[in-house]
């Protein structure tokens, strides 16, 4: 009959079953749907560098890109990567054999755990984690094993005891987020070369997200792990433009590593979109190369509203957990009465017109994450005191 299968099975791969609607989509239609200022998902408000987008105009009018790009990207876009990281952390690749351009961080990251797992593979994640490992992990027919970051003295920190405890005979990768979101830990030197030596010694895989790698505060440093000793031939490192340059919609990532890994993650990748943002690859070419004084200006903005954010949620109740990177801030509901970070979220809304996100939808284990919600301080500096204005009506 029409609309109907031919069998019960459901049509979703299964291993997708436990996977819905993200949590973005649905706080961010709560948003609109009560005119609500959106501090949930992270995406700026405000358009990037002027110089950067007239590069992608440029590039538009003069036919680079508006074909398919090659497949592992614009030679300009690659050598722009290497010099990037030659430059900021010291670290040399080939352009040509040890850098892939993707459509985002998310490719990146899901091409990688594609080509890097098979079933029944152990990936060992830092937990709470962004949403899109748990079902890249599925879908390479993987089994996920969290690590819980745990608050303490102000900040959220990684037990490297029960890491090292976490990795057993079947674990093929880990997976690290730093500077980290949700909750904004951004790794220690100390904390990374554990890592490091944990992977070289269990002959580990490692792919390292590290989209928020200029948004680092206080003092915090942004070490890539590819850089301690053993990792380089081990590391899929990831990073994006959206994050750095505001430009999320333009969707252009990378992947740097030793050939044999960008090789693996590139036979992926083009089954995936094969190629994407082509005249976008040329512009970010160029917002790779912007002087210092850009990604110090970047920092001292972002500095500047978490903490118009942390301090505005500070007077409405919440203790406060000041990020180190990223441009998120996580505030724990307790101090309000509340314990249900999914029904405070919901309500949040209604009560005082803004969206936040529940951190409890980035942990296997909910009750770790129940207290805690994520707002996003990427906002105008008025949007972001507008929003803490409307949050101290819970404090009374």
């Amino acid at each position: 009959m029409t609309g109907m299968t031919s069998s019960a099975r459901p049509l979703l791969n299964r291993r997708l079953a436990a996977f819905g609607t993200t949590i973005f989509a649905e706080m961010s239609a709560l948003a609109v749907a009560t005119g609500s200022i959106n501090l949930g998902q992270g995406f700026p408000d405000t358009d990037g560098p002027e110089e950067v987008r007239e590069a992608a105009v440029r590039a538009l009018r003069d036919g680079r890109g508006n074909q398919y790009p090659p497949g592992p990207g614009v030679p300009e876009l690659r050598s722009a990567v290497t010099a990037h990281q030659l430059r900021h952390y010291g670290l040399s690749w080939d352009p040509d054999t040890e850098v892939l351009v993707t459509a985002g961080a998310t490719e990146a990251i899901a091409a990688a755990l594609l080509a890097l797992v098979e079933p029944g593979d152990e990936v060992v994640a830092l937990e709470p984690y962004y949403d899109s490992y748990a079902a890249n992990i599925a879908m390479a027919g993987g089994t996920r094993v969290p690590v819980t970051l745990r608050p303490d003295g102000g900040r959220f920190v990684l037990d490297l005891d029960e890491l090292r405890a976490a990795v057993t005979g079947r674990t093929r990768l880990l997976l690290i987020n730093t500077p980290h979101n949700p909750t904004g830990t951004v790794l220690t030197r100390a904390e990374l070369a554990a890592i490091a030596e944990l992977a070289v010694e269990r002959d580990l895989l490692v792919v390292t997200d590290e989209v928020y790698e200029h948004l680092v505060f206080d003092g915090a440093e942004h070490l890539p792990l590819a850089a301690f000793p053993g990792m380089r031939e081990r590391t899929v490192s990831i990073g994006s433009a959206g994050k750095t340059f505001s430009f999320t919609g333009w969707k252009v990532g990378w992947v740097t590593g030793s050939p044999e890994l960008v090789g693996a993650v590139r036979a992926v990748k083009q089954y995936l979109t094969y190629v994407a943002s082509g005249p976008f690859q040329y512009a970010i070419a160029e917002a790779l190369a912007l002087p210092d004084s850009y990604f110090e200006e970047y920092r001292r903005t972002m500095r500047a509203r978490r903490d118009i954010l942390a301090e505005g949620l500070t007077a409405a109740g919440f203790e406060v957990f000041r990020p180190a990177g990223t441009y998120f801030v996580t505030a724990d509901i307790r101090p309000l009465g509340e314990s249900d970070g999914f029904a405070f979220c919901r309500a949040l809304p209604e009560r005082a017109g803004v969206v936040a996100i529940p951190n409890a939808v980035f942990y296997d284990h909910r009750e770790q994450g129940a207290p805690f919600v994520r707002f996003a301080f990427c906002k105008r500096t008025g949007v972001l005191e507008e929003a803490t204005s409307r949050l101290k009506a819970l404090a009374a």
